[in-house]
């Protein structure tokens, strides 16, 4: 199989684990193995986990004789679980580089890309609630609604109207049946900039895989697995989970919830850490992977 992805943020994350060789690491997003590999170098212990069961069989044939690397198929938001399963009560640091790779993208069967003609699934396990699912069986209140939460689509309502148009004819099966709805639904202006279906597949992907409910349940009980000194460094693509670590690794950093008027604090609560500065793609990054353009990397440090 051959799982190529081009690790956006390569050298920054890897750098922002503050790697030494009695540390032990988690990379909740293994994939093909790119960060893993380098950490394995490293770290005392490597823990890849992912729920593709593409992405385990490539973790087992790059990763697999690695005596410091255990690899285990299932959700990064069962941290606590995972590591209780495989006796290890800490660790020192968790990687995440979210959203979709570039092998899912590029696998059009998978049914991810917009680019590409293929079976309507978006699943990253493979398994459960599908694409096709969601469009063929949500109402229409229910499409405008996640189109419009998780894509920011301003024509979300047009866009849920002419899907549940469209498929009282007959079911919705394919990725571009999907995009000439959408182009359909939007006036030609909003259409220069970027690929008018971009908002729209997001939105749905994820829906599909519960994207947004899995990173809020993580990020605290990530904070719960780390050692004092550990470190939380996630990769994000979008502004809404983005905007979500931003704000969970502010709240960490803040410490004190008194209103500003209070002349004293009464809450008595500290901070727990601190966020380090988020770091974008360097232009050389961009000119050799333009897919790394909206990526953004945050890091906090637990005191």
């Amino acid at each position: 199989m051959n799982f190529l992805h081009k690790s956006v943020l390569f050298d920054e994350s890897i750098k922002a684990l503050n790697l030494n060789n009695e540390k032990i690491i988690v990379d909740g997003t293994s994939g093909g193995g790119g960060h893993s590999r380098e950490i394995a170098k490293t770290a005392k212990r490597l823990v890849c986990i992912d729920q593709d069961p593409d992405a385990i069989s490539v973790l087992n044939e790059r990763l697999g004789n690695l005596s410091n690397v255990t690899i285990v198929q299932n959700n990064f938001s069962n941290i606590k679980s995972i590591l209780k399963e495989i006796k290890i009560d800490k660790i020192d640091g968790l990687l995440l580089d979210l959203g979709v790779s570039s092998y899912q993208l590029d696998t059009a069967e998978r049914g991810f890309s917009f680019h590409k003609d293929a079976p309507l699934d978006m699943r990253m396990s493979k398994s459960g609630l599908s694409a096709r699912d969601v469009v063929n069986t949500y109402s229409e209140q229910e499409l405008a609604e996640i189109i419009y939460k998780y894509g920011e689509e301003k024509f979300s309502r047009r866009i849920a109207a002419n899907i549940v148009k469209a498929r009282q004819s007959k079911p919705i099966e394919t990725t571009f049946e999907l995009v000439d709805i959408i182009k359909a639904s939007m006036p030609q202006k909003a259409m220069r900039d970027a690929h008018p279906a971009r908002r729209t597949f997001q939105a749905i992907r994820i829906e599909v895989n519960a994207e947004l409910d899995v990173l809020e349940k993580t990020l605290d009980d990530a904070f719960d697995c780390l050692n004092s000194g550990g470190r939380i460094a996630i990769i994000t693509f979008h502004s809404l989970e983005d905007r979500m670590v931003k704000e969970k690794f502010n709240e960490w950093s803040r410490g004190c919830t008194c209103p500003k008027e209070f002349p004293i604090c009464v809450c008595g609560n500290k901070p727990k850490g601190k966020a380090l500065k988020a770091v974008a793609p360097s232009d050389e990054e961009l000119s050799v992977n333009p897919r790394a353009r909206s990526s953004r990397l945050r890091i906090f440090e637990k005191y």
